[in-house]
């Protein structure tokens, strides 16, 4: 039996789209393909430039899906990303295409093949009272306080990433529980999925050979959004009303630093601190990443990638026989 899907991870900038439609154009005529996004930046619909969102043009060559689906002003959790894919990847599969997610929001990922019990809702007036704490004693206080409830959690994360600190603590204020408590349960009912046959999703990783090929990139990319007019995306966020910076929409890498470049009128370090900040996101999604031991891992700053990632589906997806309800049989 074929996968359920593929999933084409890797840290920012390591050409995860390009790749993902390189593949699509080689399959072409023999497997038609449907690119499902893994990033939690793309669902907002006004975030064009500094999210790398694919082009219109891209969207007509290949179904793309999960991009533009809200405003910047509301949320997205990890909770909707796994309802919201496992519905396209049913449909997909029933349309005879390869379901494909691209992306690299690794919570998403390992929430998708992990499972994630059912959490509680975001609560304002919980997350109010923990915002308030932390403008007086700041993140690290909550981020030690979340150490002694969760050490699992709190051992993951920094001391300053608020927006995960916030979910945990809030979790464990509605329910009692450690938020990794409901990770583990997840898992159980996931890998029954997996033995029974269901629910297989392979993934293929970008990991980048080299450091510094990755930083280049990196620096390479913030340049060509800031020449594209990414200031000006966000001076457009800023002018709207409702919008403010601690939304996760503005808490995302480069939308974070030019916010409050734009706030202050100090728009010098604004590279630097973009690119900086856009460094340390690819560390932790390459840690998360070297996580999944059943990952197939591919250099993604070798000259032949493209050729070893269509290597690596086709291997996947032209198994001897294959059910009439596999994609691509």
């Amino acid at each position: 039996m074929g996968p359920a899907a593929l999933i084409l991870a890797g840290p920012t900038a390591s050409g995860k789209s390009s790749l993902a439609l390189g593949l699509t154009r080689a399959l072409a005529g023999r497997c038609p393909v449907e690119i499902i996004s893994v990033d939690s930046a793309l669902v907002y619909r006004g975030m064009d430039i500094g999210t790398a969102k694919p082009s219109r043009v891209e969207q007509q060559q290949v179904p793309h899906h999960l991009i533009d689906l809200i405003d910047p002003s509301a949320s997205y959790s990890a909770a909707q990303f796994v309802s919201d894919a496992r519905r396209l990847i049913e449909d997909v599969r029933q349309r005879g295409a390869l379901p494909l997610l691209v992306g690299g929001t690794m919570l998403y990922i390992k929430a998708l093949r992990d499972g994630l019990d059912a959490m509680p809702a975001s609560d304002p007036v919980v997350r109010a009272r923990l915002d308030a704490r932390a403008a007086a004693e700041g993140w690290p206080a909550l981020h030690a306080e979340l150490a002694t409830v969760d050490p699992l959690t709190a051992a993951r994360l920094k001391p300053h990433d608020s927006q995960r600190i916030q979910r945990a603590l809030e979790v464990y204020a509605q329910t009692g529980q450690p938020l990794s408590s409901f990770h583990r349960q997840a898992a159980t009912a996931a890998a029954a999925r997996t033995e029974a046959g269901s629910g297989v999703m392979p993934l293929i990783a970008l990991e980048p050979r080299s450091r510094a090929w990755l930083h280049a990139r990196i620096a390479q990319r913030f340049d060509a959004m800031l020449a594209a007019g990414f200031l000006d995306e966000v001076r457009a966020l800023r002018a709207r009303p409702g919008l403010h910076a601690q939304l996760p929409a503005l808490r995302c890498v480069g939308y974070r630093q030019a916010w409050a470049a734009l706030g202050s009128g100090e728009l010098g370090g604004l590279r630097e601190a973009g690119i900086a900040a856009t460094r340390q996101l690819a560390k932790r999604q390459l840690t998360w990443l070297r996580s999944m031991h059943d990952r197939l891992s591919l250099p993604a700053d070798a000259e032949d990638v493209q050729d070893q990632l269509i290597h690596a589906v086709l291997r996947h997806i032209e198994p001897v026989a294959q059910p009439s309800t596999d994609p691509c049989p």
